[in-house]
């Protein structure tokens, strides 16, 4: 993991969810600024989605030309196409009904409706990503332009939960995906979570993340933050290998903060 990551505790997940609404509306503003667009990986479970409530409900939200984001999605759950397990369907929901969003730049993971395994919509979202590569590579007329497209599209910011086991997106403790290396994204089988069958972006896809923000709550989370922060083996201990280019940010409320010792904790100014 980073050898610094910022912490920012919150008293509680109201007051969380709503710092990082703020924090992500500032940093897209920021980004579409330098870039004209910008780039999100949204995350489900309960501080995930209420996130994206609160940058509905925010008056700051008419700031980001949504037209100008993309949309991704760090991991989902391989079920049918209006699922309500589905992370895409609560993120409709939450935000996207919402916002005038250019559906083209909303990168949904297959269903069940359309593959007939978690592999084959996992290896679709591995191309599109691709895709996206590729033509943000061909668009780019900077002088620090790469020779060639890589596999993945910039991603600004990567949002990522945690389970209480530690696990992150899809990644489970000792299981096959967190130990991918050589992919962008994997079919998940045998969920130790229902459901079962999912799709999830590998730990190196994650890693390529400009910023990732680690949005966490609640006691149950306490100790799988604790090890994570004190750098645990990813391979146990998954929430400890994300690692942003450019930053790695714990958002946190002090319940999943309270089995932390102090002296790892590098509390981040508010917005900073």
């Amino acid at each position: 993991m980073s050898a610094n990551p910022r912490v920012s505790i919150h008293p509680d997940s109201a007051v969380l969810m709503a710092a990082i609404a703020a924090r992500l509306i500032t940093k897209l503003v920021d980004v579409q600024d330098k870039h004209g667009e910008a780039t999100v990986v949204l995350t489900g479970g309960t501080v995930g989605i209420g996130t994206l409530k609160a940058v509905a409900d925010s008056p700051a939200a008419p700031a980001v030309d949504w037209s100008r984001v993309n949309f991704w999605w760090g991991d989902e759950r391989f079920v049918g196409k209006d699922s309500q397990d589905r992370n895409t369907v609560q993120a409709r929901e939450a935000l996207l009904s919402s916002l005038p969003v250019d559906p083209a730049r909303v990168h949904e993971p297959g269903s069940s409706d359309e593959f007939a395994t978690a592999e084959d919509a996992a290896v679709d979202y591995a191309a599109r990503l691709k895709a996206a590569a590729e033509a943000e590579h061909a668009a780019d007329t900077s002088d620090n332009r790469p020779e060639e497209a890589g596999e993945l599209p910039r991603f600004d910011v990567l949002l990522l939960g945690i389970g209480p086991d530690a696990h992150i997106a899809s990644l489970f403790p000792e299981q096959a995906g967190i130990r991918v290396q050589d992919r962008t994204v994997v079919g998940v089988e045998n969920s130790p979570k229902p459901p079962p069958s999912r799709i999830s972006l590998t730990l190196p896809a994650i890693n390529s993340a400009q910023e990732i923000w680690m949005v966490v709550a609640g006691e149950d989370k306490a100790g799988a933050v604790g090890l994570a922060l004190a750098g645990a083996n990813p391979i146990q201990v998954p929430a400890s290998g994300p690692s942003g280019r450019s930053r790695t940010l714990w958002l946190i409320d002090e319940n999943a903060a309270s089995r932390v010792p102090q002296q790892l904790i590098r509390k981040d100014p508010a917005g900073a």
